[in-house]
């Protein structure tokens, strides 16, 4: 088994440079696709490790996971990367795939209104 490494987020270097971070998070579904393959193997596990670990950029971190291989997430991310190739395998269940993708939720709109105001009254002086 291997030993986990602790490391605070704040620490932890982001495996590519800020500027591919930023266009991928921006990227269309189809978009991170061609964003990923130009990155390297060893890179790409790193780098889903790190997204994986914060929230608003999770969606990603299992993108680029299912593009990994098992024995590399699990040898470079220890158990997390385990966790994160079985997880990046799994089918979404309710959400639609670009929903999913995107990390957004669906969103509605109410039927009728919130309170119904009663009529101000003016006040004779």
């Amino acid at each position: 088994m291997l030993p986990e490494r602790h490391v605070l987020l704040e620490e932890e270097p982001c495996p590519v440079p800020d500027e591919m971070l930023g266009a991928m998070y921006r990227a269309s579904p189809h978009g991170l696709s061609e964003l990923i393959a130009t990155v390297s193997p060893t890179a790409r596990v790193l780098l889903a490790v790190y997204c994986y670990r914060r929230a608003h950029l999770a969606s990603i971190g299992l993108a680029i996971a299912a593009t990994c291989e098992k024995d590399d997430l699990t040898w470079l991310g220890g158990n997390a990367g385990a966790v994160l190739f079985e997880r990046s395998r799994e089918t979404p269940q309710s959400l639609s795939a670009d929903a999913h993708a995107m990390g957004r939720r669906k969103i509605t709109l109410a039927t009728e209104p919130f309170r119904q105001l009663s009529p101000i009254e003016d006040e004779d002086d």
